[in-house]
């Protein structure tokens, strides 16, 4: 009997131990359990916080696109000033030749002397913004040069240039027009 006696014992103790290990294991959930809470209630506001950085840096970015965007159709739509500014003067010196009284010859020929100069000026302006008149003479270059018509010259090789009907100009190495010339067959 005493084995008996002593098996219930120590199945009793099993017992009490297995609930204290259960009553330990709840404690330490409990334990863990508000330490989850903390962990996602921290992970949450982190979130929070990335998404307002990212909000942040995406709007940062789409005023930085518009700005650029907008100063580049302001570069576009304003690009020609100072060029406009530069060819002013050579306005102004046309309204004052056509303004003048051509009754004398020595109006003519002040009015012939202001024209020279007035072209001189848009020389000098298209110069000064990399616009140069393409060459009349020597080789044709079908690149800057529009053959019209082709003559007999016998003062000429074949493909030179005889005679230019109109300049063409260039502006830093695009063509603006080419020059209309007529060539030696």
């Amino acid at each position: 009997m005493s084995e008996e006696k002593t098996q219930p014992l120590e199945q009793e103790e099993k017992a009490q131990k297995e609930e204290l290990a259960q009553g330990e294991d709840l404690e330490q959930e409990e334990v863990k359990a508000p330490s989850l809470e903390e962990e996602n209630s921290a992970l949450k506001q982190k979130i929070s916080e990335l998404e307002d950085r990212y909000l942040r840096a995406n709007a940062e970015f789409e005023n930085l696109r518009k700005r650029l965007e907008k100063e580049k159709f302001q570069a576009i739509a304003y690009a020609h000033e100072q060029f406009a500014k530069d060819l002013l003067p050579v306005i102004d010196a046309l309204e004052i030749a056509a303004s003048t009284d051509m009754q004398s010859e020595e109006a003519a020929g002040k009015i012939q002397e202001g024209i020279a100069l007035t072209i001189d000026q848009f020389k000098k302006c298209f110069e000064k913004h990399g616009v140069s008149a393409v060459g009349g003479t020597g080789e044709f270059d079908p690149n800057v040069h529009e053959a019209v018509m082709q003559i007999d010259s016998p003062g000429h090789e074949s493909g030179k240039i005889v005679q230019v009907f109109q300049k063409g100009y260039t502006i830093k190495e695009r063509v603006l027009r080419p020059a209309m010339v007529s060539i030696s067959k």
